[in-house]
C-alpha cells in the first residue's frame, strides 16, 4: 500500500506529490514549491515522517512544476530525472518564468540526474513506477504509473474533464490527443489519476464525460 501526500504550491496551484511505501522509501513527483514557507513545508514533511527519498521525478519541465528541485537537492543530495525532450525547457528555466511573470529568476537549477525513459522501471521500497511518454502538453510530458495500485501521475496532459494547454514552447494538439487516446485510455478504467492542477480522477470517469476523449 502507498501513501500519497499532495502540497498545492506557487502562484499557480500546482500539485506537489511525495507518495511513500510501508519500507519508508519515497519519491518526490513535480516539486513546483516556490515560496520559502513551501520549500519548508515539503522538506519537513520528508523530515518529520522518517521518509528515505530515493528519487526527485518530473512529470515535464514547465516552470512550476521544477520549482523546488534545488532545495530537494541542497537537502538530499538528489538529482531531478526528466525526460530528455524537456531538458531544452529545463535550461531556460529563467526565459520561462520571465515570459510568465515578468521577471528574472535567479535560483541555479540543480544537475539533473539520469534522463527517463519511455517504458521504465523505477523502483522505490516493494513499488515501482512505470514511465510512459505521453508527449503533447510538453515534448518530453510522462506520466508516472504504478499498476499495483492502480494510480497515475498525469501531470498536465489531464485534468479531471479537462487537458493541458498545447500553446506552450514544444507543444502540440495532435499529439496531446495521441496520448489520451494511445496511452491513457487504455489503462484499466478503475486507475485514480493524480494532475497536475486540481483535483483528483478516474480513467472511467473521464473517458464517459471528458470531451476530449471523444
Amino acid at each position: 500500500m502507498i501513501n500519497i501526500k499532495t502540497f498545492v504550491c506557487n502562484p499557480v496551484q500546482e500539485n506537489c506529490f511525495i507518495v511513500n511505501d510501508d519500507t519508508q522509501e519515497a519519491v518526490v513527483i513535480d516539486c513546483g514549491a516556490f515560496f520559502g514557507n513551501e520549500r519548508k513545508a515539503v522538506v519537513q514533511y520528508l523530515d518529520d515522517s522518517g521518509l528515505i527519498l530515493r528519487h526527485v521525478l518530473c512529470t515535464h519541465a514547465h516552470f512550476d512544476h521544477i520549482f523546488g528541485l534545488d532545495t530537494l537537492y541542497e537537502e538530499f543530495g538528489i538529482r531531478p530525472r526528466l525526460h530528455q525532450a524537456d531538458k531544452f525547457l529545463y535550461d531556460s528555466m529563467n526565459q520561462q518564468v520571465n515570459a510568465f511573470f515578468g521577471m528574472d529568476y535567479d535560483r541555479l537549477m540543480p544537475p539533473l540526474g539520469e534522463l527517463l525513459t519511455d517504458g521504465e522501471l523505477i523502483t522505490f521500497g516493494n513499488h515501482q513506477l512505470k514511465v510512459l511518454h505521453a508527449p503533447g502538453h510538453s515534448p518530453g510530458s510522462v506520466l508516472f504509473y504504478i499498476e499495483s495500485e492502480k494510480v497515475l501521475f498525469a501531470g498536465d496532459t489531464l485534468f479531471r474533464m479537462s487537458v493541458g494547454r498545447t500553446d506552450l514552447e514544444g507543444g502540440s494538439w495532435q499529439q496531446l490527443m495521441n496520448s489520451l487516446h494511445q496511452v491513457i485510455a487504455p489503462l484499466p478504467a478503475d486507475v485514480e489519476v493524480y494532475t497536475g492542477h486540481g483535483p483528483t480522477t478516474l480513467i472511467n470517469d473521464e473517458i464517459h464525460m471528458n470531451p476530449y476523449f471523444d
